[in-house]
């Protein structure tokens, strides 16, 4: 499993190219609660802590809470690799619910892996309610792939994910490896039913949880942003709640192909007719865009 880490390691923190900002704001402004991605912090100064400060030069006024998983900002960052995903959800869920800020509802905001993250605290913690959930680059589907694997219609990269899941869904690895936790494998779709911790929960792919579903559709909006040119995350629309068909791991479906969908487990596709599911797509690698593009099309949701 120390390759698996060490692939999946090239996430790494988002990227921000800066440009000038915008201004306005409203006094009824909800809070936002932000949750970082794999190998990043809350307070990270290139990434996360330049993200607060730019909502907060945007967005005068409003309170923006960056979720550390720890006591410490290098705890936060271990945290995001070797901390059971539900205990983390449990912490955050925790803690939400202490803050008085929070009590009227929050927006929140999630990069890469905080994207399902903070899916996962829609769906179990529905006090304080969150209004609006955006998953930038999010793997809502989890991920079946190789960060630039080169060669995809080889062999060698389905080879690799063979061995990857001889020891991904053993108990130990599940329990203490993050990354595990949402490794989706298409070609053994039974072993991920049933030994998935956390992805295979929150996507009700064993029973069909009616508090989840309900949770979720409590939502005003759920905002998706794929990268168009992501190189990280494989495949990339997972970031649209798209997957791997089963069975193979060469041909995609979108949400609304996929089974998910179609029984509508999860209450998506009630969310979809109501018009709460929005899917941006954005020129890019993965976590890679500018301050205009952020302010013009992020933003908004945040008013």
């Amino acid at each position: 499993m120390t390759t698996l880490l060490s692939l999946l390691l090239g996430a790494g923190p988002l990227l921000l190219l800066a440009l000038n900002p915008v201004h306005g704001s409203d006094n009824s402004t909800l809070p936002l609660v932000l949750w970082h991605g794999m190998g990043d912090s809350c307070c990270n100064p290139l990434s996360m802590g330049s993200i607060k400060k730019m909502i907060e030069e945007t967005i005068p006024g409003i309170d923006v809470l960056s979720l550390m998983i720890g006591k410490t900002v290098s705890q936060d960052t271990e945290n995001g690799f070797f901390m059971d995903v539900n205990e983390q959800v449990s912490m955050v869920c925790s803690q939400l619910a202490q803050d008085p800020k929070l009590k009227d509802g929050y927006n929140a905001m999630g990069f890469s892996q905080g994207g399902q993250f903070l899916r996962a605290v829609a769906q179990r913690c529905p006090s304080p309610p969150m209004k609006t959930l955006i998953s930038v680059g999010g793997q809502q589907q989890g991920v079946y792939g190789l960060p630039k694997c080169p060669g995809e219609s080889s062999h060698i990269c389905d080879w690799i994910r063979k061995k990857l899941n001889s020891g991904v869904y053993t108990d130990i690895v599940q329990k203490h490896l993050v990354q595990a936790q949402y490794w989706h494998d298409p070609l053994n779709d039974d072993l991920y039913k049933k030994h998935s911790l956390f992805l295979a929960d929150i996507n009700q792919e064993r029973v069909v949880n009616e508090t989840y579903k309900k949770n979720l559709q409590l939502l005003d909006k759920f905002v998706m942003v794929k990268f168009l040119q992501d190189s990280v995350v494989d495949p990339a629309d997972t970031e649209w709640f798209g997957f791997l068909k089963t069975g193979q791991a060469k041909e995609t479906e979108t949400l609304q192909e996929s089974v998910l969908y179609k029984e509508d487990r999860l209450g998506l596709a009630a969310m979809d007719a109501a018009g709460k599911l929005d899917f941006l797509g954005t020129e890019g690698d993965h976590l890679q865009f500018t301050r205009e593009w952020f302010n013009a099309k992020l933003v908004p949701y945040l008013r």
